[in-house]
């Protein structure tokens, strides 16, 4: 019985002592330190005319304060493969050839994607580190917007859909870039617009093709606009002394689009007339009227005829 009794408590002994020293751990662990930690890291980046993807991986190393879990998360970190690490172009610099280089300044922006949450940065111990990104194959190509536009009553775009970037690098193997002469975005889709719009899109991927953006920003000017009609007479410039050049029809029909409030009204200072040297290369003497300088605030305009017979009739 006493065998018993002492086995019970030697037991009960040990448990407490893997109790205490449990307790000992997790407080020695939960405190802060300082020391050195290293992170293999793989850069990835935007950089133009280079993959996006370092080739070789490089170790960055920092004095840094923080648990003694953490320092434990960062030494089995280590043993692993490299981290990749994404960069923002800004950040890396070129150094020659295929060889960049990201400095300690930059690198205390990317503290915890490196080293992980509640690590406080210290100092680095190296000024700068190198990546190498090689040469890809590439060419820029613009890009076009697919557009499902529509107004309400009385308004319309006062100038075409506007993207940023308007171009993209694309990268492939030569046979796939041969192909690509521009990138499309996805769908724009704006319905029943009464004011401008603006947002991004995504590009519409290629097969075989990595581009330097995957969307874009687009933006369309929209306004409400008032109709201006008239009906002008079509006169001719540059016709040389002792000629006349006869017109027909020598009217049109003219629709102006115009801003509203209106703030010029076109029918005071826009002219149409018929270029004597257009006529000369002209093909049977038909032609198309050029207008004098369209104020501001007129959007587009439309002239009814487009085209006119142009008879020279010879010296006076």
């Amino acid at each position: 019985m006493k065998l018993k009794n002492g086995g019970r408590d030697f037991g009960v002994f040990l448990m407490s002592l893997l109790l205490a020293f449990g307790i000992w751990l997790i407080h020695n662990l939960s405190l802060s330190y300082s020391d050195t930690m290293t992170v293999p890291v793989i850069a990835e980046c935007n950089l133009e005319g280079h993959s996006n993807v370092s080739s070789n991986s490089s170790s960055i190393a920092a004095r840094c304060r923080t648990t003694g879990f953490g320092l434990l998360r960062n030494r089995h970190k280590a043993k692993k493969e490299a981290i990749h690490i994404r960069f923002d172009t800004k950040d890396m610099h070129h150094a020659e050839g295929e060889m960049f280089y990201i400095s300690s300044a930059e690198l205390g922006n990317y503290v915890t994607e490196i080293f992980g949450d509640g690590v406080r940065l210290e100092s680095f111990l190296s000024e700068t580190v190198q990546f190498r990104f090689p040469y890809e194959n590439n060419k820029k190509v613009p890009v076009q917007a697919v557009t499902v536009v529509s107004f309400r009553p009385q308004y319309m775009a006062i100038s075409p859909v506007r993207l940023q970037p308007d171009s993209v690098t694309v990268y492939g193997e030569p046979f796939h870039l041969e192909n690509v002469d521009r990138v499309f975005t996805r769908t724009i889709d704006l319905p029943n617009l009464k004011s401008s719009a603006h947002g991004s899109v995504k590009l519409e991927p290629i097969q075989g093709v990595r581009m330097s953006d995957s969307e874009v920003n687009y933006s369309l000017d929209v306004s409400r606009f008032v109709e201006i009609r008239e009906e002008v007479q079509v006169t001719t410039r540059g016709v040389p002394a002792g000629v006349k050049l006869s017109v027909y029809p020598s009217t049109a029909k003219v629709v102006y689009k115009c801003t509203f409030p209106l703030s010029h009204d076109p029918r005071d200072v826009v002219r149409f007339f018929i270029d004597y040297k257009e006529f000369e290369k002209s093909i049977g003497g038909r032609c198309m009227a050029h207008s004098s300088a369209i104020p501001d605030g007129v959007i587009e305009y439309s002239i009814d005829p487009e085209v006119f017979d142009c008879v020279e009739e010879g010296k006076q």
